[in-house]
């Protein structure tokens, strides 16, 4: 595994969140916000300047490595290729959870992580308004960590009976046929709630907060790192065929739960789409 430095990586992070998103959070007018593919699909100036900066840092930290950014990708989608063939990689979300800072509601992050030889190697969630980062490195186990230094070691929830299960899932890209059934059958859990930002459920998992989590989507700047830090606080990840999600895989939903045993009770009970 390459040596790759996560303090400075995090650092960049939180550095242009300061300078590009931050000043822009409620001050965006309409020139600032554009729609991609959808309503719901939104990018803004603090997505791309964000991206921008990020890019020009992880250049001179990791020169050898590919940078594959969300906005990045929009301009030229080869970069999805390119990442599945690359030796070392950083993939980065500028502002994931853009519809939210549109909005002004202040749940929103900002996520990297590193891919080496097809494997998540490392992974970062800074969160711009509580200013800490989660962080996991393949086999370092999964922290909170914070600009002085303070960390929490980050540990997933024990498992719970079904009908007490709190939990977040996006059904937004299921397909129209089984969305149907699968909202009905999140009557069997105790919550389920959309937070419009793959990254806080994350975090809100690892820390030990929720008991699952459920995406169709599965673009890798929005899951790479919280899989990682979800896996290195204890939790369970795979696909809906119970494959393990790599960096390449773009379909086949996602489930994480405390373990494989509640993993199996919810794609059998709740997501069997």
């Amino acid at each position: 595994m390459p040596r790759i430095d996560v303090d400075a990586l995090q650092t960049i992070l939180r550095e242009a969140a300061i300078a590009e998103i931050l000043p822009r959070f409620r001050r965006l007018d309409d020139s600032m916000v554009k729609q991609k593919t959808e309503a719901i699909d939104l990018v803004t100036e603090a997505d791309t300047n964000a991206e921008r900066v990020i890019k020009a840092r992880v250049a001179e930290l990791m020169p050898e490595a590919l940078f594959v950014g969300e906005e990045s990708v929009a301009a030229d989608p080869s970069l999805l290729d390119r990442l599945d063939e690359a030796d070392l990689a950083v993939v980065v979300d500028p502002v994931d959870g853009t519809a939210n800072f549109a909005a002004g509601l202040p749940l929103f992050a900002v996520m990297a992580a590193v891919v080496s030889q097809g494997e998540t190697v490392a992974g970062i969630i800074y969160d711009p308004m509580g200013d800490d980062w989660f962080v996991a490195e393949k086999g370092g186990g999964a922290f909170m960590k914070r600009p002085d230094g303070g960390a929490e070691r980050l540990q997933v929830a024990a498992p719970m009976p079904l009908a007490q299960m709190v939990g977040t899932c996006s059904i937004a890209y299921l397909p129209a046929e089984s969305k149907p059934q699968v909202l009905a059958n999140l009557a069997k859990v105790r919550v389920a709630a959309n937070y419009r930002v793959a990254g806080h459920d994350y975090r809100l998992f690892a820390s030990g907060h929720t008991h699952f989590i459920m995406f169709n989507k599965l673009m890798p700047w929005d899951h790479l790192a919280g899989t990682l830090i979800v896996q290195e606080a204890g939790g369970y990840v795979a696909r809906f065929d119970g494959s393990a999600y790599r960096p390449e895989h773009r379909t086949g939903g996602l489930i994480a739960a405390a373990n494989r045993e509640s993993w199996e009770l919810l794609r059998r009970e709740v997501f069997a789409v």
